[in-house]
């Protein structure tokens, strides 16, 4: 199969059907598994709708499920599953000798706890244990087995347990995106099913619980992936979250910029309440990412000694999203870095792990159980609920966004100085913000110094 180097990785330069991704993909990494084992991953793969694109790496494989392929007016996730040579997803124990991201790793990471143990996630065990009010997390279509799902989650890892006290599920209204928007109060029927996006309701649960298990999550689950469906979860996402006292929204779907965006914009601004979006998982910007009512959150790599597995440092992914917007106009928290962007909005603002080699656990039954997955949306559960655990309560996103830019000291950011991102690699990670990690990625409790 023809193909070309992306970031380090052979990447096929064409679209792959999932015949031949099952015939010529799989033969990479299946060695090792039992037949039953074989048999059950080609069928779930199949099931993902997996499309356009596959990347084969030396020591595994990149699984892009149907949902994360961009479509005409609608949204996508930015979710990818990362399944080592000869592993099976299995429901219990979870497996081992593996040295991807756990709810205690993460923190430890990004210093939620004190740094130990080489933040090594076979090590460490030290959880946060902060958060307060609420999260809402928005997505599209239903999950069914969800509470079950982060309840497996919370008791492998040490999280305090799934009641109805720090988990709901809700359905919102269904919205052409004509007219006046439905009122945020409004409920909907429970969603058809979509296996891409239950993944991606499964992960960004799962990590807003992991690093504020002392806030509510709310699932709010949009009608469809249509951007009014989504808008009017939005809606009613904001309202829960204001009616608790004020916290953050995480989006982790996106879609291709569009003239227009920016009369969605009203749609993401609610008092006490702030937002935040995944950049995207390729070369470029999408929105609501771009919007300049909410915090852009782009995608790095955690690098790891692969034999002791001791955290290393971060750097850029190459395939984060990123850039100056289409349509958006620079906003004035940007003003200090209008030499870069120009008299665009430019995103990321902030960044967090997102390759889906370097990627985290997650549980999701109908996928077998445990499951390595990456992608933006790893990044903006993941810095929301941060922002979230050290009670930084603001009133607005653009409260929350000026003291990104202005204070050095808020959340002790980490400058992401190396690595490349964007259309043919064209951007730079650089001293400063930039492109591929805006001002980079958060360091709670003060920068320690790292290779």
């Amino acid at each position: 199969m023809p193909g070309r180097i992306v970031g380090g990785h052979m990447r096929s330069s064409r679209s792959t059907g999932s015949a031949e991704f099952i015939t010529i993909a799989f033969a990479i990494w299946l060695v090792g598994l039992t037949s039953a084992q074989s048999d059950d991953l080609q069928s779930r793969v199949k099931a993902l709708g997996v499309g356009s694109e596959t990347r084969t790496l030396t020591d595994g494989l990149v699984i892009t499920p149907g949902s994360s392929l961009p479509g005409q007016g609608l949204a996508h996730t930015n979710v990818h599953i990362f399944v080592p040579k000869g592993f099976a997803p299995q429901v219990a124990p979870l497996p081992s000798g593996l040295f991807f991201e756990t709810p205690a790793s993460l923190a430890c990471v990004y210093q939620l706890v004190p740094r130990s143990g080489g933040c090594n996630p076979a090590v460490v065990t030290a959880n946060a244990s902060g958060g307060g009010r609420a999260i809402a997390v928005v997505d599209a279509f239903d999950a069914p087995n969800i509470a079950a799902d982060l309840g497996a989650y919370s008791t492998e890892f040490g999280l305090p347990a799934v009641t109805s006290l720090n988990f709901e599920k809700v359905y919102a209204c269904a919205w052409s995106g004509i007219g006046l928007p439905p009122p945020p109060t409004c409920s909907g029927s429970q969603p058809a099913y979509d296996s891409g996006w239950e993944i991606e309701e499964s992960l960004d649960t799962q990590m807003a619980h992991a690093m504020a298990p002392s806030a509510k999550v709310i699932l709010v689950e949009a009608q469809s992936n249509t951007l009014g469906n989504l808008a009017a979860a939005e809606l009613k996402a904001a309202y829960l979250v204001a009616q608790a006292g004020g916290g953050e929204v995480s989006n982790s779907w996106g879609a291709p910029e569009f003239l227009g965006e920016t009369a969605y914009d009203a749609l993401l601004s609610t008092p006490g309440v702030v937002y935040f979006a995944s950049t995207g998982d390729s070369p470029g910007t999408e929105y609501p990412a771009t919007s300049p009512n909410v915090v852009a959150v782009g995608g790095t790599s955690l690098s790891r000694n692969p034999q002791t597995g001791a955290f290393l440092g971060e750097a850029t992914w190459s395939l984060a999203g990123g850039g100056p917007s289409a349509y958006e106009a620079r906003p004035v928290y940007q003003n200090s870095v209008d030499r870069i962007v120009g008299a665009r909005r430019g995103v990321p603002d902030v960044a967090a792990v997102a390759n889906p080699v370097t990627g985290v656990w997650i549980y999701v039954t109908a996928q077998g159980g445990w499951l390595i997955v990456g992608g933006t949306s790893v990044a903006s559960p993941l810095v929301a609920a941060i922002v979230n655990n050290e009670g930084h309560f603001s009133l607005s996103t653009a409260v929350e966004l000026s003291m990104i830019y202005a204070d050095p000291d808020y959340l002790h950011f980490k400058d992401i100085k190396d690595g490349t991102c964007g259309p043919h690699e064209g951007y730079f990670a650089v001293a400063g913000w930039d492109f591929c990690a805006g001002v980079g990625s958060p360091r709670v409790k003060g920068f320690v110094a790292e290779r």
